[in-house]
């Protein structure tokens, strides 16, 4: 039998403390108002004194009313019947259809023990060119998207869930403005991809410990698939917004601010969710995608800085784009060999010589002279930008290598690129070589 109590000793924002003994840190626990029932999630203990964040705020709750330890931690229910289901940040469904009891599972632990992972080596396809061919995205690789507020980055993840070649997408989203949550869930489903995927939304509008359970959902449902042989990818949008809500909880909390007001564990919250990424043996894997908006667009923010020492590496979205100079996938060299053999050689040459022409246009901008080789880059340049580096372009990486191929034919001479005769000699275009 559970105790209850019946004395509620503070009330601070939407976190309330109570005097209680033999209570475990996450412990789920009821309070019973004069209104019905709310949940709340123990977040901090200093001996007898335990404060709980009330799942749906504390706007209606006295100190005189009850409270009921659970002895159990937040839970998720994890079977077949989740894919194609849109639940809130407490595992609530928010599509209407039936809540989920059966073969709960909790949410929220331990990382895989370093030992039991595997080394990645498997490509994921996305059928992004400046992904697949510049910064491939490898089998359970843990990966942000840093961004500014206005970026394109809920429409680039949703594009990822709709083309990615994984069997099962879990989708998380936190703090997302309503027009966003309709705009992930529409496009899965007029695309048919609805139905690999679940979706944990949390709204601006919605209580914010909310926030902090969605990605631990995600995490705790992807890590039971995986179990199960899956190839999962969990895309989580926004991490700033999680980030806020764990400064707005450590406000209420009264503890010492650390950089910019956010927690001095800051660092520890991140690095739990994203080291869930992983590859089991013989089994599937997680892999990791997260946006994370940099206020200011500065990445020396806390979050986006924190985030930096946990990842291997990151894509940049900026101007409607992934950017080439400043998206690093550390991974990609575990895949590029074993995609094409012309594969690192053109990822390397089509940068080199973007990069040049990035020069040309500075060059031309201060009015210096343009010799012939800078009419070329700019050329370049221009076609590299329309064919390969916007977002609408959709081919596949065979595809995506190929169309490197007639750009560099189109403009240069097979001798001026700096690439190894016997790749020229099996790639190069046939009508190039006849011009």
């Amino acid at each position: 039998m559970h105790k209850v109590y019946s004395q509620i000793l503070q009330i601070a924002g939407d976190v309330i403390t109570v005097e209680a003994a033999d209570v475990a840190y996450l412990e789920l626990a009821e309070i019973r108002t004069s209104h019905g029932v709310s949940l709340a999630q123990v977040i901090r203990l200093d001996g007898n004194k335990v404060s709980l964040q009330v799942m749906a705020g504390s706007r209606g709750i006295s100190t005189n009313d009850k409270v009921r330890f659970l002895r159990k931690p937040m839970q998720i229910s994890c079977s077949q019947d989740l894919l194609g289901r849109v639940f809130n940040g407490s595992g609530q469904p928010r599509d209407y259809g039936p809540p989920l009891v059966d073969n709960l599972i909790d949410i929220g632990g331990p990382s895989v023990n370093p030992a039991k992972r595997i080394i990645p080596k498997n490509m994921i396809r996305t059928g992004i060119p400046m992904i697949d061919v510049f910064n491939s995205l490898v089998e359970s690789q843990k990966l942000p998207i840093f961004s500014v507020a206005g970026e394109p980055y809920n429409e680039l993840l949703a594009r990822i869930a709709m083309q990615a070649e994984v069997d099962v997408i879990i989708l998380g989203g936190m703090g997302l403005k309503y027009d966003d949550y309709i705009l992930l869930r529409d496009t899965l489903e007029e695309r048919g991809a609805l139905s690999r995927s679940v979706l944990f939304i949390h709204t601006a509008s919605d209580p914010t410990v909310e926030c902090l359970l969605v990605p631990d959902m995600c995490l705790a449902v992807a890590e039971q698939f995986a179990l199960k042989g899956k190839r999962v990818l969990v895309l989580l949008t926004d991490m700033t917004n999680f980030a806020d809500a764990l400064k707005e909880v450590a406000i209420t909390m009264e503890q010492i601010p650390s950089n910019r007001g956010y927690p001095g564990d800051l660092y520890s919250q991140l690095a739990a969710r994203y080291e869930k990424a992983v590859n089991f043996e013989g089994t599937g894997s997680i892999t990791i995608l997260a946006v994370t908006t940099m206020p200011g667009d500065d990445v020396t923010h806390p979050i986006p800085d924190n985030t930096g020492y946990i990842t291997e590496g990151q894509f940049y979205l900026r101007e409607g784009h992934i950017e080439p100079f400043g998206s690093l996938s550390r991974l990609k060299q575990q895949v590029n060999d074993k995609t094409r053999p012309d594969h690192r050689a053109i990822m390397d040459r089509m940068i080199q010589l973007f990069a040049d022409y990035r020069e040309t246009l500075e060059k031309r901008s201060m009015g210096f002279q343009m010799s012939a080789w800078d009419e070329k880059l700019l050329r370049y340049g221009k076609r590299f930008e329309e064919e390969l580096m916007d977002l609408s372009v959709n081919i596949p990486l065979e595809q995506a290598l190929d169309r490197g191929w007639k750009i560099l034919a189109d403009i240069f001479e097979a001798a001026e690129i700096g690439i190894k005769d016997s790749l020229i000699k099996e790639y190069w275009p046939k009508e190039a070589v006849a011009q």
